[in-house]
């Protein structure tokens, strides 16, 4: 689905952040990106979503491929229409506009109205905290019903690839495994998935594949739980602090989500 192959980025043609980096999201997948800060992640998101040049970014060399064509150039519109969709670091919703606004925000480059009908709906059986705010202004949530609003926005533009970036920042523990748990469920809904994530307990729990990013190159890179077996990993991302969310992140049926409390 997305190829990614010897990529090299910088900022203002001297901050090198990416460098030569090659990975893949196979179709179906939930692909997790591990690192520290300044490892690049953020950065391989910006250059796959086409919002690199807002950040006066710069592809220098490799190439980035999506169900075979090249979006090396093209602008975020086009790569949204192409079935690209990114949720932001940091959620960035409208506060000041209602869940229901938001919501059409996400869905307007869809002129289909049953499709956007039928995602809308998708959203609220993934979302029922959404549905009941639906009328309440964005930023009157909790932090955790914010990001649910921000998935579930970019949700409304039907992608077939999800980019995340950082989606449990900030969030409870307990939030956070209900985080992995949705990103399951939109991933066996059909929705492929590349899950930019500094909690690796989350992150390899729910995903298929898994790359550590260093220094802006790939370090280690292969299944999620054989990654999580690795002692590197252990030692670097695995904490014990964080080894009760592994118990709430599961790849079987999904559970209602109906309470969401930051």
């Amino acid at each position: 689905m997305l190829s990614i192959d010897s990529l090299q980025v910088t900022y203002g043609g001297a901050v090198e952040a990416v460098r030569g980096v090659t990975m893949e999201v196979p179709d179906g997948t939930v692909v997790a990106v591990l690192g520290s800060n300044g490892a690049g992640k953020s950065t391989l998101l910006r250059t796959i979503s086409g919002t690199l040049r807002l950040h006066r970014g710069r592809v220098d060399a490799g190439e980035v491929r999506f169900e075979g064509q090249t979006l090396t150039g093209r602008d975020p519109g086009q790569i949204v229409r192409q079935g690209i969709v990114q949720v932001p670091e940091g959620r960035r919703i409208f506060g000041r506009l209602t869940v229901e606004e938001n919501l059409r925000a996400g869905g307007m480059g869809n002129r289909d109205r049953a499709a956007k009908a039928k995602a809308r709906e998708r959203v609220f059986d993934l979302f029922p905290v959404l549905k009941e705010r639906n009328t309440q202004r964005g930023g009157l949530l909790s932090g955790g019903e914010q990001q649910m609003l921000a998935i579930g926005r970019a949700l409304m533009a039907s992608p077939k690839l999800l980019l995340l970036d950082e989606p449990s920042l900030g969030l409870a523990p307990r939030i956070i495994g209900q985080i992995g748990e949705v990103i399951g469920e939109i991933n066996r809904q059909g929705t492929s998935v590349l899950l930019v994530e500094q909690n690796a307990t989350m992150a390899l729990g729910v995903a298929d594949l898994a790359y550590v990013l260093d220094v802006g190159k790939v370090s280690l890179s292969g299944a999620a739980a054989e990654l999580a077996r690795t002692d590197e990993v252990q030692r670097l991302y695995l904490g014990h602090g964080e080894a009760a969310v592994t118990e709430q992140v599961s790849r079987g049926p999904r559970r209602t989500l109906s309470r969401w409390t930051a």
